[in-house]
């Protein structure tokens, strides 16, 4: 070894040397641990600006869908969208809870931020199954019995309902024990579970107790419903009967393992 050059000694003392020490390996570690701190610190800070401070995503439009009776520039009003504010703040339950309490024909309506400057309405509207005749107008009435709208004109297709709820009998005790909100809806359900063939031809929806709801058609003929329930049999055996006895007047199906008809 006495008789080696320079080099050759500092070659043999790097090839003696082995790996590199662990505390070199740590610092390089932790430089790179820095340096992406800082790339994400740097990343975070121009993400924060860009949806809390930057003018490129703050709400400038707001479009309508999904009204049919309701115009969009009804809902634009209801919902106060605030126009200006960044889109990431924007509340929308508030928006959703502004918009369905002003307009009660709204049933639901879902907000959406579409960036980078737009809140999207989608709204559904309520659709009347009923109406209540009341001081020359019409109060619509919703397939859960919310009664959400008065119009001056009757929807073509949609059958009256008639609360014929005497003070005596078994009308006045359906009524205390049920409640009218509680026999509106039963009503609904009999609207719901008429035949389809039938409902355009369905005039209106009497209730008289809650296992006595009838209705009358357009040409006059009546149906004994019943209680709305075991609709589905009802409707099935209501078919049925029409085509057995199409010269009938009048229809009982109130018990729908036992149907009856009448009349000529």
């Amino acid at each position: 070894m006495a008789g080696w050059t320079t080099a050759e000694r500092g070659e043999r003392k790097r090839e003696s040397s082995g790996p590199p020490p662990v505390r070199a390996v740590r610092r390089r570690r932790l430089r790179l641990i820095i340096a992406s701190a800082v790339a994400l610190l740097f990343f975070g800070s121009g993400a924060f600006w860009l949806l809390y401070g930057s003018d490129l995503v703050r709400v400038e439009r707001v479009s309508v869908s999904g009204t049919d009776v309701l115009t969009p520039d009804q809902v634009r009003e209801a919902a106060q969208v605030p126009l200006g504010e960044q889109l990431v703040s924007v509340d929308t339950v508030a928006i959703e809870k502004r918009a369905a309490e002003e307009l009660p024909r709204i049933d639901t309506v879902d907000v959406v931020r579409s960036w980078p400057d737009e809140i999207k309405l989608r709204v559904t509207e309520r659709t009347p199954v009923l109406l209540v005749h009341q001081g020359g107008k019409f109060v619509e009435v919703d397939d859960d019995g919310v009664r959400f709208a008065t119009v001056e004109k009757a929807p073509k297709g949609v059958p009256a309902l008639e609360m014929d709820l005497s003070r005596s009998g078994s009308s006045a005790a359906s009524l205390r024990r049920f409640g009218e909100d509680r026999l509106v809806r039963e009503a609904v359900r009999v609207a719901g579970a008429v035949p389809e063939s039938l409902a355009p031809e369905t005039r209106s929806v009497k209730v008289r107790s809650y296992d006595a709801i009838s209705l009358e058609l357009t040409d006059g003929r009546t149906v004994d419903w019943g209680s709305s329930e075991k609709g589905t049999q009802k409707a099935r055996a209501l078919t049925a009967l029409m085509k057995a006895e199409p010269d009938a007047r009048h229809f009982d199906v109130s018990v729908p393992s036992a149907p009856a008809s009448s009349g000529s």
